[in-house]
């Protein structure tokens, strides 16, 4: 069923962009989903439809139709997936770079979590509901490496306590750009929302959590270097951050990195190479390591030949 409000805009908001007004007087509504409103036609401004950059008036009766959300369900779809490990409570997958990890806005199919319903069937955790069952960690679309799935609750709040504990090991291999002179070194700074941009995180010292990466120089060639960087703690973007926020950011990191692509580089050049836990249900030590991908090792190859 569908939500209707009508709105009589006050003095104390002349001036004021539509989506921005909304946001503020409909609790429910977000800037993000009042834009997308607006540009659905939901919206009226004097029985007029509303365009975005409308700017408010003292006695604009404004009319909204908030649609009833339609509910979400991840569907099974027989991907190939290359797992690593697996038991009867969990399991260790390799992901390929550009597959993103659970449906979201704009990926719906194709992601890790339709090629897991296949191959587990009903056999995942479902604390982080039925879009990200059996979810414990992420990491970027363009990031490939090792992912640890829960196949059932017990697993999954066990997994989840050693991340929050900092006892669940995760290293990573990347190319940065530029020559990083310090064999090893730790980066701790805290990394948040960026104020000026919400789609990015930064590091910021309000509203942000701490997070600490240790990163070691595996190799130079003089304009990029081969780092190995492992995780204390694990932000969002937390690697990228910190290597962007030192001046070194990941090759073909486009967001947090140069605008112009890297030849030779689609997306980050960033692995999820280790992964260390104790297995939640039998107290067992368990590590794994993953090869470095071919996107990867050819670009290593390149440098090492000066072909960049």
């Amino acid at each position: 069923m569908s939500n209707a409000f009508i709105l009589n805009v006050s003095l104390e908001y002349e001036g004021e962009r539509i989506d921005k007004y909304l946001s503020c007087a409909v609790s429910s509504l977000s800037r993000s989903a009042a834009a997308k409103l607006l540009e659905q036609g939901n919206v009226t401004v004097n029985s007029a439809p509303a365009s975005k950059n409308y700017k408010c008036r003292p006695g604009d009766v404004i009319s909204v139709l908030v649609p009833e959300p339609v509910p979400l369900e991840a569907k099974a779809e027989n991907i190939p997936l290359d797992i690593v490990y697996e038991d009867n409570d969990l399991l260790v997958v390799n992901k390929p770079k550009g597959m993103v990890v659970h449906p979201a806005a704009g990926n719906y199919t194709g992601t890790l979590v339709n090629a897991l319903l296949y191959h587990c069937g009903s056999s995942l955790s479902g604390i982080n509901g039925v879009l990200r069952p059996g979810i414990v960690h992420r990491i970027d679309k363009d990031t490939s490496g090792l992912l640890i799935v829960a196949k059932n609750d017990r697993a999954h709040a066990g997994l989840a306590r050693q991340i929050k504990e900092h006892s669940f090991e995760r290293a990573y291999e990347c190319v940065a750009h530029g020559n990083i002179k310090d064999d090893e070194f730790t980066v701790s700074r805290p990394i948040g929302r960026n104020p000026k941009d919400r789609k990015k995180m930064a590091v910021v010292y309000k509203n942000s959590k701490p997070a600490v990466t240790h990163i070691k120089v595996l190799k130079r060639y003089g304009s990029f270097t081969h780092l190995r960087c492992t995780l204390e703690t694990g932000r969002t973007h937390q690697i990228r951050v910190h290597l962007a926020y030192i001046g070194h950011p990941i090759a073909g990191d486009e967001v947090y990195g140069p605008k112009k692509p890297v030849k030779g580089l689609n997306g980050q050049c960033l692995h999820a190479k280790h992964i260390g836990f104790v297995h939640p249900i039998t107290g067992k030590w368990l590590e794994f390591e993953s090869d470095l991908p071919e996107y990867f090792t050819q670009f290593l190859s390149k440098l090492e030949n000066n072909l960049l």
